[in-house]
């Protein structure tokens, strides 16, 4: 990439050529991406960028460098954002498994482990979409030896969800960013946990963690589908179930009218059925869920201060 080029040369020492052509990418991504959620994750990935290589003095040039029309003040606010975490590290993949026709259970090593809390949310690129990032909330806690499993549905309007589902194979390498609070993290007391399609990953991780530490809490998990056959990771819950009396899994299915009516429904009613007043509740889901999750449940009683959606930075 002869901008990476460009930028080693103006500022030698700073960035290895991995590291350049990576930053060159994602800004260019950022330029021409303007969807609020890409440009908040691309933002977040940059911000760290510019930290851990203090590069702000040098942001001027360096957009200019890129032919990315991108407003230097952004970046200096993503930067005052930033820890000290890497912007980015590299993870081998080193097992595929399609769970569905549009899912894919991808198990990844990062090369440096990665340090998360069960139910943040990751900056995952593959090189088949360079330097464009999308979120991806592990579907397990922290394991030795530092495996990291990503759920992915494919989006056929989302580049990296299509590449991530369909073209990735083990032993080829993804980036991960930073891990991001989305305010899905562990709380004290029963939990109520209600997922809607890959929704499912983080609220799965947060049962792991409960079963690594059991402290009397009784968890209750609803997993919505539209169909049976769009329900996945199904003997990994079972095997969950089976080794744990506080956790209860509850399928259901909007749209499938074999199911038994009694597990027929969406997940968000569901819920209010099994609601406890003791209970933290957490939904995670795609976009129209947790907008009606948000809507109705305070309205059911549920007090906001117990109710846990998914919640990604802005731009």
């Amino acid at each position: 990439m002869r901008e990476a080029d460009e930028l080693r040369v103006a500022l030698p020492g700073r960035l290895a050529a991995h590291d350049a052509e990576l930053l060159i990418a994602t800004l260019c991504r950022l330029a021409t991406d303007p969807e609020p959620a890409a440009q908040a994750v691309t933002l977040t990935v940059l911000g760290h960028a510019f930290r851990r290589f203090a590069l702000l003095p040098h942001a001027a040039l360096i957009v200019k460098l890129s032919r990315a029309d991108v407003p230097v003040e952004l970046l200096r606010q993503a930067a005052a954002r930033a820890d000290d975490d890497p912007p980015w590290r590299p993870a081998l993949v080193v097992a595929r498994e399609k769970a569905g026709e549009e899912t894919a259970i991808l198990t990844v090593r990062p090369w440096q482990r990665l340090s998360y809390l069960p139910g943040q949310a990751v900056p995952v690129s593959t090189p088949h979409v360079p330097g464009r990032w999308r979120w991806y909330s592990p579907a397990n806690a922290p394991r030795p030896d530092g495996t990291i499993e990503l759920h992915v549905r494919a989006v056929h309007v989302g580049s990296v969800s299509v590449s991530l589902a369909y073209e990735v194979r083990p032993g080829e390498l993804l980036w991960l960013g930073p891990p991001y609070d989305t305010g899905q993290h562990l709380r004290d007391g029963d939990l109520l946990l209600v997922a809607g399609g890959t929704g499912l990953a983080p609220l799965r991780a947060l049962v792991e963690q409960v079963a690594a530490a059991p402290d009397g809490r009784r968890v209750t998990l609803i997993v919505g589908a539209r169909t049976f056959f769009d329900l996945y990771d199904s003997i990994a819950l079972d095997k969950l179930q089976c080794a744990h009396d506080w956790l209860t899994i509850v399928p259901v299915f909007s749209d499938d009218p074999h199911a038994d009516p009694a597990e027929q429904g969406d997940a968000v009613t569901y819920a209010l059925r099994y609601h406890r007043t003791h209970q933290q509740v957490y939904v995670c889901g795609p976009p129209a869920m947790l907008a009606v999750a948000r809507r109705w449940l305070p309205l059911a009683g549920i007090p906001g201060d117990r109710l846990h959606l998914s919640d990604l930075p802005r731009p």
